[in-house]
């Protein structure tokens, strides 16, 4: 990084009357002695409570400080002592949520132009997971702030997402051999899953290298009744059990309630579910992290279970219960949680009206924030504006890559460049450079570590023309 100066402050300190904690929003800010004219806002992950360095990245993105922006990163209004039991704050809830970022934007502003005699002449939001939620939150209820958006793996509905990871907790307990719910698919298992994803979908883009670069063909072709072997006495690694079938199906299908309505989304069939990255989100992350956010901060009232019994309250939940609370208002828990933690306006309107610009990323093999949800929601924001929103709002899949980067995927991209070029240029992007990680510890032993991919705009697929097969130029963007 280049010369710059550090500020850090907190704002809005308070007593909480509910629990009698100190309350404040804790931020850091990073001025670049040769600033570009940018301010750039920093969604940061999961719980947040800590404020992570202010590098301007989101996922495998290019980065803010780097690129001469002015970056701010914040706590999001509670401290990692905090987590999770601020939720049962109603304010630091809604800190949480939204209101972080509207409190500590004109203040990031005031100081941006304090530092260098003049107002930034472009500011962005970028983040990804619960910081792509923070972007395109703010894309919705801050637009007049803010000229560009990057959402990387954004969890836009993550309380319909957590409850469905305890629902799916308690589907993979079924055929667990162990405490230990990833003994529900082992390794060797979701190997032999991804081998037959490849075996029906590798080739669809027109080239066998373990990309399903056509994810959607790759819904309509592979099915696990069908593709998966079916052990025929003992499981020995090489086939699933006809139970174990039955419950990656029900998974991968989407959470639902004992009525069989819809609470989360579906997830796609991408052979990335090899990583360990996916493993965590799917078996360990519903009793260490959902069943916290949702018996803390996502639940009207609360169930506030023990935190040393959270395996127990995730098993044993009443999902249609937790399903109800996340949309439930009581008392001074005026909002809920689909209220506070969502975008307020999906289809984007005052976005599109601002001339603002949003880019959105998303892998095919995200463990928590399922790309079907991303990829469905982008196909109602074209429909309800007249077919084609790519004047405002570009949505790429990355196949391969698991929850925000990682796993057999080209997850490095200029995703933040492309953004200011179309933001401040008028330039679109219709594809965007990646490459794989050479440090990735995932990608499989065939691959070049200079291998090189075009993400394309969706509906656009990346298929094979002709040439090196490890370079993106030899790859054209069609659909």
């Amino acid at each position: 990084m280049g010369k710059h100066c550090l500020v850090t402050g907190r704002m809005n300190e308070r007593v909480s009357e509910v629990d009698g904690e100190t309350y404040a929003i804790g931020f850091e800010m990073r001025l670049p002695m040769h600033w570009s004219g940018r301010f750039l806002y920093q969604g940061n992950g999961g719980l947040d409570g800590s404020v992570a360095t202010a590098y301007g990245r989101a996922g495998g993105s290019d980065s803010g400080l780097q690129m001469g922006m002015a970056v701010l990163s914040s706590d999001a209004g509670h401290t990692g002592a905090q987590n999770p039991t601020f939720g049962l704050d109603p304010q630091a809830r809604l800190d949480y949520g939204y209101q972080a970022v509207g409190t500590l934007t004109p203040m990031a502003k005031a100081l941006v132009t304090e530092a260098y005699g003049t107002a930034p002449h472009h500011s962005y939001v970028a983040g990804s997971s619960n910081g792509g939620r923070h972007t395109m939150v703010a894309a919705s209820r801050y637009t007049d702030e803010y000229d560009g958006f990057l959402a990387v793996a954004p969890g836009f509905n993550l309380p319909q997402a957590a409850v469905a990871q305890l629902w799916g907790a308690q589907r993979w307990n079924t055929v667990a051999t162990s405490e230990d719910l990833s003994s529900a698919l082992t390794v060797a298992e979701r190997q032999v899953v991804a081998e037959a994803i490849l075996a029906q979908c590798d080739g669809l883009d027109g080239l066998d290298d373990g990309l399903v670069q056509s994810s959607d063909d790759c819904q309509e072709s592979f099915s696990v009744a069908e593709h998966v072997p079916t052990c025929e006495t003992d499981c020995d690694g090489t086939c699933l059990s006809a139970e174990q079938k039955a419950v990656v199906t029900e998974v991968f299908a989407g959470a639902t309630t004992s009525g069989g309505e819809d609470i989360y989304s579906s997830f796609p069939y991408d052979p990335g579910l090899v990583q360990t990255g996916w493993a965590d989100w799917k078996f360990t992350s519903p009793i260490s992290r959902d069943s916290v956010a949702v018996g803390y901060i996502f639940s009207t009232l609360p169930y506030a279970p023990a935190l040393n019994a959270l395996r127990d309250f995730v098993l044993d939940l009443d999902i249609d219960d937790a399903n109800e609370r996340i949309h439930a208002t009581e008392g001074a828990y005026a909002e809920s949680a689909m209220e506070f933690m969502t975008p307020t306006d999906l289809d984007f309107e005052d976005l599109q009206q601002s001339g603002g610009k949003m880019m959105v990323l998303h892998g095919a093999s995200d463990g928590v924030f399922s790309m079907e949800d991303t990829t469905a929601w982008y196909r109602g924001l074209d429909e309800h504006h007249g077919g084609d929103a790519s004047d405002f709002v570009q949505y790429f899949q990355v196949p391969g890559m698991g929850h925000t980067q990682g796993g057999p995927a080209t997850d490095r991209h200029d995703s933040l460049a492309a953004l200011v070029d179309w933001v401040e240029e008028g330039d679109r992007p219709d594809r965007l450079e990646a490459w794989v990680n050479p440090a990735n510890t995932q990608l499989p032993a065939d691959w070049s570590t200079d291998r090189s991919r075009p993400l394309c705009a969706y509906p656009a697929v990346a298929t094979y023309a002709a040439g090196d097969s490890e370079s993106a130029d030899s790859f054209d963007c069609q659909g």
